[in-house]
């Protein structure tokens, strides 16, 4: 599964989030901003990460994935 099929999962499982997915084999690391985290968890947030991409987990094509999750806020202040 390429990176770029992970983001758009993500993308369209979160409303109004921006992914940015890399990939080492079946291994991801997504970043993905979203005001939707808002007031969340870090597990809540993952949760709803994990959602977007679960049938593609129990398939086997994700062996593993890293979730960093920000609120747009909390993407700016992390990049400035």
């Amino acid at each position: 599964m390429e990176a770029s099929e992970v983001k758009k999962c993500i993308e369209q499982g979160i409303p109004g989030a921006e992914a940015t997915v890399t990939a080492d084999g079946s291994k991801y690391t997504a970043i993905v901003v979203s005001a939707e985290f808002e007031g969340k968890t870090m597990i809540a947030e993952q949760k709803m990460v994990y959602a977007a991409v679960n049938e593609h987990i129990h398939s086997g094509a994700i062996h593993a994935l890293t979730i960093k999750a920000y609120t747009p806020e909390e993407w700016a202040a992390e990049n400035s």
